[in-house]
């Protein structure tokens, strides 16, 4: 009895999944001819759209996410080529995102939180987009665990020599890319893991250092910053030290059209589509609204309105 109980709910959540994907997927099916313009040669509209429609079913998730969030992520993901949760190339993900809204019965403003896409690049995806740079050759990128020899050296005389142990290697304790161009030139960027981890939180969206207070009308700071638990700096710090590092290297390479794009289109949430995503401004806000505990208020003599701190898209 109790079996046929979890099998009833079971498939009582698989319908109620697949109403709440309904709208996605009618936006996609609708949008076929505009995305097969987005996409590259090697890619095709359909596999792109079916390779979504799998997304929302392993995450339920994204069906409560706005469609047209959804269609702006999959609509950059076919620009740049990367197909979405696809070997880790790039992401689509639900995330909650604070808007502005006039209440209907006040007349005031008022923020709440709304259900969007997010489009993010995972560094295989830009490890993709180097091997098309005209001046790539070869890309190299590799772990550091605090047992391994490790030496390194910039300036003239730069050198970098890693010999990795077989067991016991300990705790990662930092990443580097090395890239070698078809002139022969070779270009390496080492970064510890606590320097990673603090750029991220440094210039990341996803890192949550304030929320918004009805009672102070502003941003607050809060007293446990954190990164967001559905990002990928909170499920897989590994994945995202790589990928700083990988961006950074990225910046010390010949200038690419394409890859400054993808670092511009990188952590975005746009609710538009375009011949070019890139024009597209990010609606993204990652500051949270107070749930359970109220923000610690300022002192009202010293109270200032919060300023979001820049962002760089990648982190």
């Amino acid at each position: 009895m109790v079996q046929n109980t979890a099998v009833t709910k079971l498939k009582a959540q698989v319908i109620e999944n697949r109403q709440k994907s309904k709208p996605i997927e009618e936006l996609i099916n609708k949008s076929l001819k505009e995305l097969g313009k987005a996409v590259p040669s090697c890619m095709s509209a359909e596999r792109l759209a079916r390779i979504a429609f799998t997304t929302i079913r392993l995450n339920p998730k994204l069906a409560d996410c706005t469609p047209e969030s959804f269609l702006g992520a999959l609509f950059q993901s076919a620009q740049l080529g990367l197909e979405p949760n696809v070997e880790g190339q790039a992401y689509i993900i639900p995330y909650k995102n604070s808007k502005k809204i006039v209440d209907p019965e006040t007349g005031k403003t008022k923020r709440v939180n709304v259900d969007e896409a997010q489009f993010q690049i995972g560094y295989k995806g830009y490890i993709e987009l180097f091997y098309r740079h005209g001046a790539a050759d070869y890309i190299d990128m590799h772990t550091v665990y605090e047992n391994d020899l490790f030496e390194y050296s910039y300036g003239t005389d730069s050198y970098l020599k890693h010999c990795p142990v077989l067991k016991d290697r300990g705790e990662p304790i930092a990443y580097y890319a090395v890239a070698k161009l078809k002139n022969g030139g070779s270009v390496f960027k080492v970064m510890g893991r606590e320097e990673c981890i603090e750029h991220g939180k440094t210039h990341s969206k996803c890192y949550i250092s304030k929320e918004w207070s009805d009672a102070a009308n502003a941003y607050v700071q809060l007293e446990n910053p954190h990164f967001d638990k559905n990002s990928p700096w909170a499920k897989d710090p590994n994945a995202m030290c790589k990928k700083t590092v990988l961006i950074q290297l990225a910046k010390l390479l010949p200038k690419s059209v394409e890859l400054q794009k993808a670092l511009a289109m990188d952590s975005t949430t746009k609710t538009k589509v375009a011949a070019d995503m890139f024009t597209i401004p990010d609606t993204t806000n990652w500051e949270e609204l107070p749930e359970k505990q109220p923000a610690k208020l300022p002192n009202k003599k010293n109270a200032k309105t919060a300023v979001l701190p820049p962002a760089e898209a990648g982190g």
